[in-house]
């Protein structure tokens, strides 16, 4: 029966997608849904894509594995990504009615920050992607009890999302995410009450998890070891995700300037709030069966809540739990299929094919996405074993050393040049694989942090110390991606 209302559930996501995919008749259609979204759908869809299987299960067995400050860079930093992106970042980008953020990267800089800006937020999706698919494939195989392997989960669960997302990009992801948002919302509230009850009530799930100090989010010796590697945990998402493309459509996708302000700041604030609720029934969880908590906690985190509801809830909350974790995850997956598939056809595969036509290019971003998939698919096959936080967690450090200071400078600094943000990728970049690549250096400071400070160093003389040398000779130079007003 279970299984049964999960595949009505996943056909009529598929339907509703491919309903969607109606509405597309060109890439901008594709890729922004014609910059029409009306303010809840907006909200929504950065709150679903946001809502991934890190939230429900990597994150939840992260806090009460290690408790509060573990999770600061998700949803804590997550969260306060959207909330930047709107309040800082949305208005400017929505005015210069752009496809993908490396155009704006082109139109600011030139063509190489583009195209090199653009691999950087192509790569990064690999980790990410990479989790959704392998939280599909976890699901599947708890759905049957084993029946389906989890790489055959993976590649079932991959089709379902592949379907509606190539067909009808950015209007079938938007559609689906909105339908989504209400199902993971009514199904973690239903979850956590009944879990709340079985425990012995709220209270005392919260007395347990401040007994056991999961509460503590702040570091403790307050060190500056231990401070530097928290405040590098949560800029990790916090800044890494703002030169992402997929936040850039939802802002690019909204029908207002004001739409693309407001929306992704509400979905930030309803994602933390909403992020509480796995972690609370994970609490629950360890109340109400100590012993298999306990194993599970030793053997694998991730699969304390699916057993929880498995074993202790009945048939309708079953339904709702694997319902509302599908929902998570394949809004993230749709989301993050269609963001590096079109930021390769626009930024990448135009330099390389200049003149194509808006069908051919509609027609390869399709093509984009199916090849994406198939990279993923396979990434996520090879990397089992990796936790779902972390395979997250590790893709949004190339982001944030490689395309994020290069982007705030170029919005907010007028003396930002081609030259300074060229310096910011590659000082960023080798600084950080420098220390990816050391373990000394990794263990005594954050690769992360060191990388964003050395991009910062790069922007500053890049810009800088060319404007310096000119004056100093008598002469205004001039500079290839001067400002673009």
């Amino acid at each position: 029966m279970l299984i049964t209302f999960i595949v009505l559930y996943l056909l009529v996501s598929i339907a509703v997608g491919l309903w969607a995919a109606t509405k597309v008749h060109n890439t901008a259609d594709y890729a922004v849904a014609g910059r029409s979204l009306p303010l809840a759908v907006v909200i929504a869809t950065t709150f679903a894509t946001w809502f991934g299987s890190e939230t429900v299960l990597g994150v939840s067995a992260r806090f009460v594995d290690q408790g509060l400050g573990a999770v600061v860079e998700d949803p804590f930093g997550a969260s306060m990504c959207l909330v930047l992106v709107g309040l800082f970042f949305a208005y400017k980008l929505y005015q210069k009615n752009l496809i993908t953020l490396g155009d704006y990267y082109r139109q600011r800089y030139g063509r190489t920050v583009e195209v090199v800006c653009s691999i950087i937020i192509i790569f990064s999706y690999l980790g990410w992607v990479g989790a959704q698919i392998a939280a599909l494939g976890l699901v599947f195989n708890l759905l049957t009890q084993g029946a389906m392997s989890m790489t055959v989960g993976m590649v079932v669960g991959t089709l379902v999302v592949l379907v509606y997302t190539l067909y009808g990009g950015m209007w079938s992801v938007a559609l689906t995410d909105f339908v989504q948002m209400i199902v993971i919302g009514l199904g973690l509230i239903a979850i956590a009450w009944f879990a709340a009850d079985l425990a012995g009530g709220a209270g005392k799930v919260v007395d347990f998890a401040a007994r056991e100090g999961k509460f503590q989010f702040f570091p403790q010796d307050g060190g500056f070891k231990e401070w530097s590697f928290f405040i590098a945990s949560a800029i990790t998402m916090m800044l890494g995700s703002i030169p992402q493309q997929d936040v850039f459509q939802r802002v690019m996708s909204s029908d207002s300037a004001r739409t693309a302000r407001i929306g992704p700041v509400i979905g930030g604030l309803l994602y933390l709030l909403f992020a509480f609720i796995p972690m609370f029934v994970v609490t629950a969880a360890v109340l109400i069966m100590p012993d298999t908590a306990r194993a599970l906690l030793q053997d694998d985190p991730q699969k304390v809540l699916p057993t929880l509801v498995m074993e202790h809830m009945p048939l309708a909350l079953q339904i709702a739990f694997f319902g509302a974790l599908l929902s998570a995850i394949m809004s993230t997956a749709s989301a993050t299929l269609l963001a590096p598939s079109t930021a390769f056809v626009e930024n990448i595969l135009r330099n390389l094919r200049p003149g194509m036509s808006d069908a051919l290019t509609l027609k390869a971003m399709r093509v984009s996405v199916l090849v994406f998939t198939g990279c993923v698919l396979t990434y996520a096959i090879t990397m089992q074993g990796t936790s779902i936080y972390e395979m997250v967690s590790g893709a949004y450090q190339v982001p944030l050393v490689g395309a994020f200071v290069p982007l705030v400078f170029g919005l907010y600094w007028q003396r930002a040049t081609t030259q300074g943000a060229l310096l910011a990728v590659v000082l960023g970049l080798g600084v950080w694989l420098l220390f990816v690549a050391s373990p000394v250096l990794s263990q005594a400071f954050p690769q992360q942090l060191a990388g964003l400070l050395a991009a910062l160093v790069g922007m500053l003389a890049g810009s800088l110390l060319p404007q310096f040398i000119a004056n100093h000779k008598g002469h205004a130079p001039h500079y290839e991606g001067s400002p673009v007003a």
